[in-house]
């Protein structure tokens, strides 16, 4: 069984050979060695690159979650929590953040995104794993994702990211500020979409629970309207 720090050492290496190779050419021996453990060492702790992409990302998802937590006690012994900020300006921070936080790995992105663009399972494969970070990027800013419309707001930010990964990997300033921008105007329409989605679906809401009242309704009226003949020999007749 892997330690933890052999685990991270796996991860490392990964995503240091990416950075540095093709990655159909990236070998599990390859990542073994670049690892300096054995083979046996890297199958016991991960069926393959791809699972070694999510533990990366896992890693990425706990590191965020952490420093949003300090944040959040050291604002709460400030006095300055982070109900007074607009939510779209909180996931900014979060999503800059996180961008943050990939920087050291900015080269081995740039290769899965060139691999990814000639392999659909690739390409399939790094979508999942990048939506099921959102919901963990939208906690860390505060903002529920587990209501069906939760689940929306993540899918949503699984195509804002998707969007604004092609400046982030062209974007070499150290202030990030095309990122930025970019990010800023795709959250806004984001957000006016999602709250178009959430009006409608409020009215597909309201319609059915209508509807099932009305339905409701119909079966009170029958019941008081039903003849108390009828139903006396109903039950004779079930009697026999």
């Amino acid at each position: 069984m892997a330690t933890e720090k052999q685990r991270q050492r796996i991860v490392e290496a990964l995503m240091a050979l990416a950075g540095e190779r093709a990655w159909d050419t990236i070998s599990l021996p390859d990542v073994a060695a670049r690892a300096d453990l054995p083979l046996a060492t890297l199958r016991g702790a991960y069926a393959g690159r791809r699972a070694i992409l999510a533990d990366f990302v896992a890693r990425i998802d706990a590191k965020l979650l952490d420093e949003a937590e300090k944040d959040r006690a050291s604002d709460e012994g400030l006095g300055d929590g982070e109900a007074g900020q607009p939510a779209r300006d909180r996931l900014l921070d979060v999503v800059m953040r996180r961008l943050d936080l990939l920087t050291p790995y900015k080269p081995a992105i740039r290769g899965l995104a060139r691999a990814a663009r000639r392999d659909p399972g690739l390409a399939a494969c790094l979508a999942g794993i990048g939506l099921s970070a959102q919901p963990w990027t939208l906690a860390a800013a505060g903002i529920e994702a587990s209501s069906p419309l939760g689940r929306l707001r993540a899918a949503g930010l699984a195509v804002v990211m998707a969007r604004i990964m092609p400046v982030w990997l062209d974007d070499d300033d150290p202030g990030l500020g095309r990122t930025m921008a970019a990010l800023d105007r795709t959250l806004a329409r984001g957000e006016a979409m999602l709250k178009r989605a959430e009006t409608v679906g409020c009215r597909v809401v309201s319609f059915l629970d209508k509807m099932r009242e009305r339905g409701r309704a119909a079966r009170r009226e029958r019941t008081a309207t039903r003849d108390p003949g009828a139903d006396a020999a109903a039950a004779d007749a079930g009697a026999v």
